[in-house]
């Protein structure tokens, strides 16, 4: 091998390198948009009594801030893919950061409720859009063998903005206004424009402009109940997660500072399961999806039975909150999985049922919650989850059946 062969395969090396460090650091700026994705989503939550005031609404009106963003989630999830099929997913992913920061904006200017309603709807197409692609999009920036360990980085983003969202907003409320405390999303989003741009390489659409490439992802082997599987978790999780500050309050009998170091451990929690999970997925993904649900199965029926001490509480609520912030990072490794040629439409289907599983688990357990009481919500959450446990491991079957030699 002369010098100049040598030269050429050092410089090659230091490109590689190069482009490996650009592609992890994309994945920290979407890691970075998640978190201000989450903040944005439920920011509403703890600032619903000023922003009614100010607008001359109700809180349920208020209120339905969330419900707004969660339909438009939905929606873009399902149609992004296809009705974008010749745009680079480097220019649509950027598009979505400033039509985040555009939310912001509106948001925090609002006069009426019309146009704060719409920069809520804004928002949720960008979390749609954002979800859709994120799966697809830190397949085509890390090593395949990294995926798990790039997903549980973007998760990660999210759980931290789970954790601090709420408290947040409030305390920004308290001393700037909901207004001030919804424009504190534009400097961020502004930063995280730049990262990205920054740091994605170009990445043309590799996908088939189908409308409903969306929907024939179901047709996969293994795919339907891989997303029934995806849909009980998420429904069992939210018809116990959403109910918890009552139960705390009435069955546990905790002050409102108690509360708060209680949710804190919930989401301190779910920051360290995040950042272990990805390497527990790359060994075993379908043991995980199963082991779980019936894990948060087990913590749901600790709490009917030891609802009332604070000690215990504490345990269950930390373990909850490690196992139950990690667990999606396992269904988007899943997808990754599952549809390595389809992740966006895979990824757009997979948002949907998320989308849709926590509305109703919400719905559901909040009709139990005030017509049956705690213990009935909380095993309807058990019986769910381990609902869940079962679908995930008739997908695990399945997969292993498609991957065994054929004689």
């Amino acid at each position: 091998m002369n010098a100049n062969e040598v030269c050429a395969d050092e410089v090659a090396i230091g490109e590689a390198g190069a482009s490996r460090a650009h592609g992890w650091s994309a994945v920290f700026a979407m890691s970075l948009c998640a978190a201000t994705l989450v903040a944005s989503e439920f920011m509403p939550v703890s600032l619903l009594t000023p922003i009614a005031s100010d607008l001359h609404l109700t809180e349920g009106q208020a209120g339905q801030a969330i419900a707004v963003s969660g339909l438009f989630a939905v929606l873009t999830s399902l149609f992004i893919a296809p009705a974008t099929p010749r745009l680079d997913r480097r220019s649509l992913l950027l598009g979505l950061t400033v039509l985040m920061l555009v939310s912001g904006l509106a948001v925090a200017s609002a006069p009426n409720a019309a146009v704060f309603l719409g920069g809520r709807a804004l928002v949720g197409m960008v979390i749609g859009g954002f979800w859709s692609l994120s799966a697809a999009t830190v397949m085509r920036l890390v090593p395949s063998e990294d995926v798990p360990r790039g997903l549980a980085i973007l998760n990660g983003g999210n759980a931290l903005a789970t954790t601090v969202a709420a408290p947040l907003g409030s305390f920004l409320g308290q001393y700037i206004g909901w207004r001030g405390a919804f424009f504190s999303v534009v400097p961020v989003a502004a930063v995280t424009f730049a990262w990205l741009f920054l740091t994605l390489p170009p990445m043309p659409n590799r996908t088939r402009a189908d409308a409903f490439a969306t929907f024939k992802v179901l047709s996969r082997p293994r795919v339907p109940l891989g997303m029934l599987a995806a849909a009980l978790f998420f429904l069992g999780q939210f018809a116990l997660f959403t109910y918890l500050r009552p139960f705390l309050e009435t069955v546990t009998g905790v002050d409102t500072s108690t509360l708060s170091l209680l949710l804190l451990v919930l989401g301190v929690s779910g920051l360290v399961g995040t950042s272990v999970i990805g390497r527990i997925l790359q060994t075993s993904l379908y043991g995980s999806l199963v082991v779980m649900p019936l894990a948060m199965a087990l913590l749901a029926v600790g709490l009917i039975g030891f609802g009332a001490s604070l000690p215990v509480v504490a345990v269950l609520l930390a373990l909850w909150g490690l196992i139950g912030t990690a667990a999606p990072v396992g269904w988007w490794t899943w997808v990754s999985e599952a549809l390595p040629d389809d992740a966006e439409a895979g990824g757009g289907l997979m948002v949907a049922v998320v989308q849709l599983a926590i509305t109703g688990g919400a719905t559901f357990g909040g009709l139990l919650f005030d017509h049956a009481g705690y213990r009935v919500t909380f095993a309807f959450s058990a019986f769910v989850l381990t609902g869940c446990a079962a679908a995930a491991l008739l997908s695990a079957r399945g997969a292993r059946l498609a991957t065994r030699p054929q004689p």
